[in-house]
């Protein structure tokens, strides 16, 4: 596991370290099931103890860790939890596009675009992190113009384990082109205003994914 040490000391340091320690998490540097050892993350990191007890009880509260007889561990994902995941996604994400379809505009579609680009560029760098914090934009922005803010709570509420099967999918080879097409077919229906299409198109790309996701936990 490699962690880059924190040398800066800002009010935030917390949320630094948080953010640390998820990236690691989502780019598979501590494996599910793996003991969270504060004296070692707080020496991989430079912080305190104090400050790693928290960012526990954060990731805790995201369901990346889970509390032990032996001591907070990654938490693994089952087979059955990551349908139950991929079904909310499923109906969130698609009643969420129909919605921006509905009320789409140029600049709805440019920010799409966008995002779809950058999410490219990460790949093309083979920068995980980068590609899951584009992808999280990307929907955010379908979400919030279709007027689904209480969707995209609840989809933030899981969205450190939807990264975390985001990235598993991802490793897969062929994925991720095929992860653009699905997500340029989801813009084109949007660009048109077809809700109905962008919705198909959701429930499309979300089934893929969670047909290699659980097969691979299957197979773990």
């Amino acid at each position: 596991m490699s962690l880059e040490r924190i040398e800066a000391r800002p009010q935030t340091l917390r949320l630094i370290a948080l953010d640390r320690v998820r990236d690691a998490i989502m780019q598979g540097q501590i494996a599910p099931g793996e003991r969270l050892v504060e004296r070692t993350l707080g020496e991989r990191l430079g912080v305190s103890r104090s400050v790693i007890r928290e960012v526990i009880r954060n990731l805790e509260s995201e369901g990346l860790v889970e509390s032990t007889a032996s001591g907070p561990r990654l938490s693994t994902i089952s087979p059955e939890q990551a349908q139950q995941i991929y079904e909310i996604r499923m109906q969130l994400e698609s009643s969420a596009a129909a919605a921006c379809a509905e009320c789409s505009s140029a600049e709805t579609v440019a920010s799409l675009r966008e995002a779809l680009s950058a999410i490219e560029a990460a790949h093309r760098d083979k920068n995980a992190i980068a590609a899951l914090k584009a992808s999280t934009h990307f929907y955010e922005v379908i979400f919030t113009t279709g007027g689904h803010e209480i969707a995209w709570e609840i989809v933030q509420r899981l969205n450190s384990r939807i990264s975390q099967m985001r990235a598993m999918t991802l490793s897969v080879v062929g994925r991720q082109a095929a992860g653009l097409k699905r997500l340029s077919k989801i813009v084109d229906a949007i660009a048109g205003r077809n809700a109905e299409a962008a919705a198909e198109a959701c429930r499309e790309h979300v089934r893929e994914a969670s047909l290699i996701a659980i097969e691979m936990l299957k197979s773990k």
